[in-house]
């Protein structure tokens, strides 16, 4: 029992935690002091927060992946489409 508890927490957890590359994710980057980054977030905001509208689940982000041929998704774009783009 106490198993199943402790697996419920980190994945509830791991909801909360903001998609690296999301609107949510770059505005709470654009705050925490760069010394506090690794090179994985340097690279995901510049390729998703500098743009404007590139950050995923952007409205931008959500047409241009639905031009995109589905067949060409990676499984996160599908993942990451179904979960911003869809609801």
């Amino acid at each position: 029992m106490k198993r199943i508890l402790a697996i419920g927490s980190i994945v509830m957890l791991s909801a909360c935690a903001a998609e690296p590359g999301s609107e949510k994710w770059c505005a709470s980057m654009k705050e925490k002091p760069k010394s506090e980054w690794n090179a994985s977030d340097a690279k995901t905001y510049a390729k998703s927060c500098l743009i404007e509208g590139m950050a995923i689940g952007s409205e931008e982000w959500c047409e241009d992946l639905s031009e995109k041929p589905k067949g060409e998704w990676t499984a996160d774009e599908a993942a990451s489409y179904a979960k911003h783009c869809v609801m």
